[in-house]
């Protein structure tokens, strides 16, 4: 529904009080910038508003502003910063990112190495769910590997490792876990050293049991976070970065966790399939829809047994969704 004029004023009005109110924030930074360090590299562990809490090297938190002509952070940026009085500061440079997570174009994290897509036996993983994020981590070109917990909860395990071998065929890493029965977490932890992770997944899988197992000191750090940020309860609705104790590092929020996939097009549903991949542009025609047309590269790698008939139906039914 469109806005009328005094709704359209009243909305710009509240945008340039806010956008005043950030600038008046950094100048009054950049104003202290000389009194206190040098300027040092630092990562931002949280934003709130036009601020971030950034930590640096040796660990410290700092509460920083940034100056007008920087972009917006996000969790997991890397940035150039100036300590100023009292643990504040002011980033100076946002540096190049390896690589974005976004929603519906927002960017939600930064510098992310793995996802790592967390289902479960119960209740039970849909393959069609998971078909649809591995669609959305190969079109933000992020590595993403499958967990799945409560092992505990099947007897027939040979039927659950037969249901993921097309995954592993395709090279995707897996890991049968259970939080509860502490199974094979040795070997997952393992994976998470010296890497930056994100765990996603549907609600009742386990993963804040998972994430409590590999950061058992997550209230300690939340609280510090909380303190230093002045964000109070609102820090656990935030995106933050935490410390894994076995090593690495996790970027997390309950939005993070429950990160709801959004429409795709018929072409990053083509592009998210890696086995289809190197097949586009091979097909007779150029708009191919990979259904019925003749001469379909994918159609025929699906009937000379290169593509798993599963997979195929898969795509099938997600860009009729």
């Amino acid at each position: 529904m469109a806005l009328n004029r005094r709704q359209k004023w009243r909305a710009e009005k509240v945008q340039a009080e806010r956008i005043a109110r950030a600038n008046k924030a950094s100048k009054k930074a950049e104003s202290k910038a000389n009194i206190s360090g040098e300027e040092q590299q630092g990562r931002v562990v949280t934003r709130y508003g036009q601020r971030q809490l950034v930590e640096s090297c040796d660990g410290g938190l700092f509460q920083c502003t940034s100056r007008r002509n920087i972009d917006l952070s996000v969790a997991g940026d890397e940035v150039i910063f100036q300590p100023t009085d009292n643990d504040n500061g002011i980033v100076t440079a946002l540096l190049p990112r390896k690589s974005e997570l976004k929603r519906q174009s927002k960017l939600i994290a930064a510098n992310v190495d793995q996802l790592w897509l967390v289902v479960a036996a119960e209740p039970k993983y849909q393959l069609d769910l998971i078909d649809r994020y591995l669609v959305v981590a190969e079109n933000a070109n992020l590595p993403i590997a499958i967990i799945v917990n409560k092992v505990e909860l099947l007897d027939d395990l040979d039927s659950l490792h037969k249901d993921f071998l097309v995954y592993q065929n395709l090279g995707y890493k897996l890991h049968f876990i259970s939080v509860k029965e502490q199974l094979n977490l040795g070997n997952l932890k393992q994976q998470l050293v010296d890497k930056t992770h994100i765990f996603l997944g549907q609600s009742g899988v386990g993963k804040s049991s998972l994430i409590n197992e590999l950061i058992p000191d997550l209230n300690i750090r939340v609280n510090e976070i909380s303190e230093k940020s002045k964000l109070g309860k609102h820090t656990t609705t935030n995106t933050c970065i935490y410390k894994i104790a076995s090593g690495g590092d996790l970027i997390d929020s309950p939005g993070i966790r429950e990160f709801q996939l959004d429409n795709l097009s018929t072409k990053d549903i083509l592009s998210g399939f890696i086995e289809f991949q190197p097949l586009l542009g091979h097909c007779r025609f150029r708009n191919c829809q990979h259904i019925n047309e003749p001469n379909c590269a994918i159609k025929e790698a699906l009937d000379s047994g290169d593509i798993h008939p599963y997979r195929y139906n898969s795509y099938l039914r997600l860009i009729e969704s």
